[in-house]
């Protein structure tokens, strides 16, 4: 099976992570709206988070890839890390940081 990159992936599937993904962002904003952390409706804050949350489901979309989940699974994890938004950022930040002290610390980085 030859070795998938960025731009090995079809338009329809970029699609298909990016509808999931700003789908999510919306109902994170709405929900956002709904508990009052938004006072009122904002495009700017719809916007910002749209954005936020695309790029969180383009990074899971690629995470699950590399971990070969099955595609459900993986519209799942993108659906709920797009809702996340800049919390998921967070979250991947945290495991990475946790990921590369375990090399430092060793000394095989």
């Amino acid at each position: 099976m030859p070795e998938k990159d960025p731009l090995s992936y079809t338009l329809l599937t970029y699609a298909w992570v990016f509808a999931l993904s700003l789908f999510g962002g919306c109902v994170g904003y709405l929900r956002k709206v709904k508990a009052g952390i938004i006072s009122r409706f904002s495009i700017h804050e719809l916007l910002g988070e749209l954005l936020i949350s695309a790029f969180v489901g383009v990074i899971t979309f690629y995470l699950c890839e590399y971990a070969q989940l099955p595609g459900p699974l993986s519209a799942a994890f993108i659906g709920i890390s797009a809702h996340m938004g800049s919390r998921a950022i967070f979250i991947f930040e945290t495991a990475a940081d946790r990921a590369f002290a375990r090399f430092t610390t060793t000394g095989k980085l």
